[in-house]
């Protein structure tokens, strides 16, 4: 490619921080369009805009179907894929149960019965999806879907796609730690991408990857600890209505799409390391690198020429 230049944009979207950085000609428009198509996505797929695909069918649930976008048909539609193939254990109609746990100021968790009667919503199966008339509807009032496992990697493979309209061959873009790359490097190389360490301020190790998506989910992200000392974190399980307990703390998943890394990620942390390792399997050239509550790491073979690990860890090679 030889010396290309390199062209940076930062902004806000999503609920959190998106950074890009592309190399080629048209890089500069290229990261315009990107800004815009992420503003676009926000306004079909944020719940939290009432005039927005997902406000809607959220409003209407139990009363009418929606008109939705190709976009939003297109996210749901996997989303209910990926739900069946997961039995559940990921499933974007987890919204309700989401707004009652309210981790980011919640002290305390929600009481049982509470729980108890919030799971009842709980169930992809009630999401119907008219594909060819791009309509939606949630079939019991009170369900409401929530994109948050799903919404960011469907957004970072759109950019990748306008990044090869503009004819660049080289990009990377990072949507609060939703990693998407295409290509190489300019010089060939591949990109590296770090991997948080669940438990300190550092680095895990790094994942060395080109045109692949790198989505971690961990317990650390978002978490409150209660007056017993408790500590109970934002991935919950569709199943049980509790945060998540699988033995695992944090699960990378690396694919060819972050749409699909995104979810699984989710998936895999909620099924733990033996139900997700069969998970990641029904996914061709998709890998993983998991951290069980001991931080002991294991990471699929196919990451073995790629996954560089910090000292100090013991890891499995599975």
């Amino acid at each position: 490619m030889g010396k290309s230049a390199a062209f940076e944009a930062v902004h806000t979207g999503m609920c959190t921080e998106i950074a890009h950085l592309a190399f080629g000609k048209k890089a500069a428009q290229a990261l315009r369009a990107v800004k815009k198509e992420a503003q676009r996505l926000e306004q079909l797929f944020s719940r939290f805009l009432p005039e927005s695909d997902i406000g809607r069918i959220n409003r209407f649930a139990g009363v009418k179907h929606e008109k939705i976008s190709a976009e939003t048909c297109e996210v749901l539609s996997k989303a209910k894929k990926i739900s069946e193939i997961s039995q559940g254990l990921f499933d974007i109609t987890v919204g309700p149960l989401a707004d009652l746990w309210s981790i980011k100021t919640a002290s305390e968790p929600p009481p049982d019965n509470l729980i108890e009667r919030v799971l009842s919503l709980i169930s992809y199966n009630d999401l119907e999806l008219d594909a060819d008339r791009k309509k939606a509807k949630l079939t019991k009032p009170g369900q409401s879907v929530d994109l948050g496992g799903i919404g960011k990697g469907f957004a970072s493979d759109c950019f990748v796609e306008i990044f090869r309209k503009h004819g660049v061959a080289s990009a990377f873009s990072n949507i609060g730690g939703n990693v998407s790359t295409l290509g190489c490097k300019p010089d060939g190389s591949p990109w590296q991408v770090g991997i948080r360490h669940p438990r300190q301020n550092s680095l895990l190790g790094a994942v060395k990857v080109c045109g692949k998506a790198v989505v971690t989910s961990g317990d650390y992200e978002r978490y409150f600890i209660d007056r017993e000392g408790r500590r109970f974190h934002h991935i919950l399980n569709p199943v049980t209505g509790y945060p998540a307990e699988s033995g695992l703390v944090s699960a990378t998943v690396v694919a060819e799409s972050a749409m699909t890394a995104d979810a699984l990620s989710t998936a895999v942390f909620i099924a733990g390391l033996e139900s997700g390792l069969s998970l990641i399997e029904k996914f061709p050239v998709t890998d993983a690198v998991l951290v069980d509550t001991r931080l002991r790491v294991y990471v699929t073979r196919g990451l073995k020429e790629c996954f560089q690990p910090s000292g100090g860890l013991n890891v499995y090679y599975i």
